[in-house]
């Protein structure tokens, strides 16, 4: 049977580690990648980078499955963009889980999101659309984690910790439980987060 394809959007460092995710999940066939123009004509592990955000239009009209494998540590907005340009073309954007991870079936994970390899969702958890869960995090039970987030490589987010939208969580990070984390934070490698991280970011835009 033949499997659906899935369009890639991006081409760097990233895309590599989301490629060993697909291809070990083995649910679609990868059609290629969009990277930069200066990316096009070339491979990314035996994958043609078919072409830049100005042919994405053209590429979405063949595929209608795809992924946004573009990284993510200053700001989402890239990601983001990235998003709403797909759902405005009505792409499908599946949820990636590895084999050798771990989602809870009392978990809930968005469209768009990837759990890499040795990453862990246990029971309750909600996870939003277009995130990246990296390699060994554990989202502990009744996490809430909203759109277009990036939780590192082994960070700890504990029971019932609630994460707003386009944050960054470093890695090596942890997260004390039932703790409130406001909407585009950036938490440092290693850091230890034992309170509220509450930022009016209307206001600051303001000073």
């Amino acid at each position: 049977m033949t499997k659906p394809q899935l369009l890639l959007i991006g081409a760097g460092g990233h895309a590599k580690a989301c490629i060993d995710v697909i291809e070990l999940e083995g649910k679609f066939s990868i059609a290629g990648l969009v990277g930069s123009v200066d990316e096009v004509g070339n491979e990314v592990l035996g994958y043609p980078v078919l072409g830049s955000d100005v042919n994405l239009p053209l590429l979405l009209a063949k595929n209608a499955n795809a992924l946004i494998v573009v990284g993510q540590i200053k700001s989402p907005d890239l990601r983001i963009r990235l998003f709403q340009t797909l759902k405005e073309n009505n792409c499908a954007l599946p949820a990636i889980v590895s084999p050798l991870g771990y989602v809870s079936k009392h978990a809930k994970v968005g469209n768009g999101t990837i759990v890499m390899h040795g990453a862990i969702v246990n029971s309750g958890a909600v996870i939003g659309a277009n995130c990246i869960i990296n390699s060994q995090a554990l989202i502990e039970h009744d996490v809430h984690i909203s759109d277009h987030c990036h939780i590192a490589t082994s960070a700890v987010i504990n029971s019932g910790v609630n994460i707003a939208a386009g944050t960054f969580v470093g890695s090596n990070s942890s997260l004390k439980q039932t703790i409130a984390i406001s909407e585009r934070s950036i938490i440092g490698m290693g850091e230890s987060v034992r309170d509220d991280i509450l930022i009016d970011h209307a206001a600051t835009k303001e000073k």
